[in-house]
């Protein structure tokens, strides 16, 4: 791995670490605002609960070494949890500043993804 693509990994992970830590907790604790933009949204509140946890088990999942696995299915599931915010928000008929938060963490989750160092990939032996 080249050093370029270190350094565009690790700022990639650290910004989407701090966004899905940010949104998981705001997510969890039920602010205000978040209450507001669910319910717009159309989902039950104990959504949030379970969003916020997925969330903040996936940040440890791709920060901690080794687990490739593990990492793999985080990433797959902060993909499917932000494109699903996006299409969301699409169908409610939002003013596009609602698709920044999650358009942002979707592309630093495929950043993120692409660029990760080889020893936090999945391998295969024949």
């Amino acid at each position: 791995m080249t050093k370029r693509n270190k350094i565009i990994y690790w700022i990639a992970t650290l910004w989407l670490a701090l966004g899905m830590v940010s949104t998981g907790i705001v997510q969890i604790i039920k602010m205000k605002e978040e209450v507001e933009m669910m319910n717009r949204l159309g989902y039950p509140l104990y959504f949030m609960t379970i969003l916020g946890i997925w969330k903040l088990l996936g940040v440890i999942a791709i920060l901690i070494p080794k687990y490739p696995l593990l990492k793999e299915w985080a990433y797959a599931g902060f993909f499917f949890a932000m494109s699903g915010a996006v299409f969301s928000h699409f169908a409610c008929g939002d003013a596009a500043k609602e698709y920044f938060g999650p358009v942002l963490l979707l592309i630093l989750t495929i950043v993120s993804w692409y660029y990760r160092p080889t020893d936090r990939k999945v391998t295969t032996t024949i």
